[in-house]
């Protein structure tokens, strides 16, 4: 089985991914930690390697090759923007491609709970990483994140608790067609 989880930041990605391949029993792969790792390689924060990036479209190139490479094997929860996008460019078609969105705002609250900074320093770095990810994916891979058209299931995960978002998400692959 392989099943995408993409979303903005603040989204619930991480969470629910983890939850998923944990029920599941499925591997979980997070192309966000591939990037903190090699932005705290390079000695940068998230935006500096952000702007980075935009400069060096091989470092989008080397975390989705290795997403796809996974994928490959099977039997994973993919996290990530590009995750359902890389896979369908290269021929692989996941059992499950699921988006998770929020309003700005409650993602900003949720990232500055988690990452422990004031709510209008998150808003302001998300929104600058968010530019640069859409710049670069627009330019690198001619992807436009707002068209959510190759997901199957795209969930408001303001509207429920993390509860309330894994039962959706586990009824959708409990209930997929064999």
């Amino acid at each position: 089985m392989i099943i995408t989880i993409g979303g903005l930041p603040g989204t619930g990605t991480t969470t629910i991914a983890k939850m998923i391949a944990e029920k599941y029993n499925l591997r979980h792969v997070c192309a966000g930690f591939i990037f903190r790792e090699m932005a705290k390689e390079m000695g940068m924060d998230l935006q500096e390697f952000s702007k980075y990036a935009e400069q060096h479209k091989e470092i989008d190139e080397e975390i989705d090759r290795r997403q796809v490479e996974i994928a490959k094997q099977g039997n994973v929860v993919l996290e990530g923007r590009l995750a359902a996008w890389m896979l369908l460019k290269n021929g692989i078609k996941p059992d499950l491609t699921i988006w998770f969105k929020a309003p700005l705002e409650v993602r900003a609250e949720r990232i500055s709970k988690r990452e422990n900074i004031d709510k209008d320093v998150a808003l302001k770095k998300m929104i600058e990483r968010e530019a640069s990810e859409k710049k670069r994916y627009k330019e690198i891979y001619n992807i436009d994140l707002d068209d959510l058209s190759i997901y199957d299931l795209v969930i408001d995960t303001s509207k429920w608790d993390v509860e309330g978002v894994f039962n959706i998400v586990s009824s959708a692959i409990d209930n997929l067609k064999k």
